[in-house]
């Protein structure tokens, strides 16, 4: 008997029992081949999805940064050294 699932389609057009592994397919995809042969992609895919709120976060800095840059009218800012740091 036939009966109706619920299923979520990649960018390639394959077919996930959910959302996360959907997108982690998507993630592979755009990555590419990470390490040797591409054996690390889908690992380095889940980080990210697990991490993606703190990725997010540091996006948001640097789009803030670049436009703080802009609006100053600046290309190069001056740098300041930090004590300590290596």
């Amino acid at each position: 008997m036939a009966t109706e699932c619920t299923a979520y389609r990649d960018d390639k057009g394959s077919l996930h029992p959910t959302p996360e592994r959907a997108t982690l397919a998507d993630l592979a995809h755009v990555l590419g081949r990470v390490g040797e042969e591409g054996g690390m992609t889908a690992g380095v895919a889940k980080l990210i999805l697990e991490k993606r709120e703190e990725i997010e976060r540091v996006f948001a800095e640097h789009d803030a940064m670049l436009t703080a840059r802009a609006s100053s009218g600046n290309e190069a800012a001056e740098v300041v050294p930090i004590k300590g740091a290596s």
